[in-house]
């Protein structure tokens, strides 16, 4: 689940981190970068916002993580 600067919560039973990451990053960005959508709760957003921005899955973030695993 994707919200504006954030993600879903994925410290639940059967919760997966990378597996949330991978999905947004590998089906909703493909989408493009003007793609609104309107999260569960709290404001709208758009992906190119949330490519910008987003502290989870930004692309500096995103390559950040990948740099730390080398």
């Amino acid at each position: 689940m994707l919200f504006q600067g954030s993600i879903g919560r994925t410290d639940f039973p059967r919760g997966d981190f990378a597996q949330l990451i991978a999905s947004i990053t590998g089906k909703l960005w493909p989408l493009g970068d003007d793609v609104a959508f309107v999260p569960g709760h709290g404001p709208m957003s758009t992906f190119g916002r949330e490519r910008a921005t987003n502290p989870f899955v930004s692309d500096e973030a995103l390559e950040i993580a990948r740099d730390l695993k080398g």
